[in-house]
């Protein structure tokens, strides 16, 4: 199961017969066993990595750091639900040390990040504080290089 699971993170376009010689499977198992981790909920779903510089350079991202009071009866997770609900909210993660909860939104631009940060997040019951990073450039998004490597210009002299 881990190895599959890898190879899905790698490339979840993979055909069966791919993931079963690789696995050294027939692929008939590797189907099963694809469908039963999706039955089981261990995969929750297939995304694309997008280079959003070359796809819109318009797109601005964000990781944003939130304070909050746990609520009673549910601790974070009412609070988490809620801006997980957010189009613009990509991730809700609960964490430890300086802060409560890391959420990554995209929007349009700096002013679509603020007005959402400013009028929808900070104006929730609880949020105590934010703290918003804006993303200046991805070199690595879920185990893909983004960035390609520069060409060596230099040549070779004689």
């Amino acid at each position: 199961m881990k190895e599959l699971l890898q190879l899905l993170k790698q490339n979840a376009r993979l055909s069966n017969a791919e993931l079963g010689a690789m696995l050294g499977k027939p692929e008939q198992e590797v189907a099963k066993e694809i469908a039963d981790l999706e039955q089981q909920g261990v995969i929750r779903g297939y995304s694309v990595i997008v280079d959003e510089e070359l796809a819109d350079r318009d797109t601005v991202s964000a990781y944003i750091e939130l304070k909050i009071t746990p609520q009673p009866d549910c601790g974070f997770d009412e609070l988490a639900r809620i801006i997980s609900g957010f189009d613009e909210v990509e991730s809700v993660t609960l964490m430890s040390g300086g802060y409560d909860l890391g959420i990554t939104i995209s929007g349009s631009g700096l002013r679509d990040i603020a007005g959402f940060v400013a009028q929808r997040l900070a104006t929730l019951d609880g949020v105590l504080s934010t703290r918003t990073h804006f993303v200046l450039k991805r070199y690595k998004e879920k185990g893909i290089f983004i960035l390609e490597e520069p060409g060596d210009e230099r040549g070779v002299y004689l």
